[in-house]
């Protein structure tokens, strides 16, 4: 599908927690229709930078803007009315997926749907329960509807965080280790369902080290070091024959031995 006109921009990302510089003036552009994959090792920044695209953390410099939305880094002022309400109006473009569900145990999945959209954007209940009814179908969790959380698998729960997402009808959905959580055979069904929203067009960030993923659905990979972007591409250029000694170290920890033995003939030709 045709990539569109940029709907989410950052601009000079820093993030510092105390001490630690995580984040060293990022900037990262992801286009309508776009799925945007960050991997990098563990303290890399991947997860820092996807929370300060909605400013679940808060930069410490930067601005982001996600549709026609925008907000600046102001962390001595984050607690200002006019603040508060650009972030709010921010985090409305943006669908999150947590790697624990984060689901409201004590509510059924169709209201953990519809409540979001009826309490935060005001929308009438009935047209929410229809919304939301199109995308338990589109997770293939209708039948699931009036159960509550604790009923469900991990796989199920976090079907169900998707559609959650989904039913905001977002600008961008952002996953955060979506499928880390998850017993082994319980991540493709969840990975199943991000890769159907990929090829069908849905804007999307994923912070995750599913490489199946990567090459299946993702249109540029994002490669992470130190709080920099060293490397980005499509998923052939980058796993594949990445550019840049920290990428391609990182990626070895993927490879079959056959594909290590191919790598390594290729550097002594």
């Amino acid at each position: 599908m045709e990539l569109g006109e940029i709907v989410v921009e950052a601009r000079g990302i820093e993030k510092f927690f105390g001490s630690n510089h995580v984040l060293r003036g990022v900037d990262l552009e992801v286009r309508q229709h776009e799925t945007v994959m960050l991997i990098g090792r563990s303290g890399s920044g991947k997860t820092t930078m996807l929370r300060c695209l909605n400013f679940l953390e808060e930069p410490t410099v930067g601005t982001v803007r996600i549709g026609d939305i925008s907000a600046k880094a102001d962390p001595l002022h984050a607690r200002s009315r006019k603040h508060r309400e650009e972030l709010r109006n921010l985090r409305l473009q943006a669908g999150m997926v947590f790697q624990d569900f984060n689901l409201f145990p004590h509510m059924t999945v169709l209201e953990n749907c519809i409540e979001a959209p009826t309490r935060v954007k005001g929308v009438p209940k009935a047209e929410a329960i229809a919304t939301a009814e199109k995308y338990l179908a589109k997770v293939q969790l209708s039948e699931k509807r009036d159960e509550h959380p604790a009923r469900l698998s991990g796989g199920q729960k976090q079907r169900v965080a998707i559609a959650r997402a989904l039913c905001m009808e977002p600008k961008v959905l952002m996953f955060d280790e979506p499928t880390s959580a998850l017993d082994p055979e319980l991540v493709g069904e969840v990975l199943t369902v991000m890769t159907e929203l990929a090829h069908e067009g849905s804007t999307m960030i994923v912070v995750s080290h599913e490489m199946q993923f990567c090459r299946e659905a993702a249109d540029r990979v994002v490669f992470m070091e130190g709080g920099v972007v060293v490397e980005q591409g499509p998923p052939d250029q980058v796993l594949t024959n990445p550019k840049e000694e920290a990428t391609k170290h990182f990626l070895r920890r993927f490879l079959t031995p056959d594909q290590h033995a191919v790598i390594e003939a290729m550097a002594e030709a």
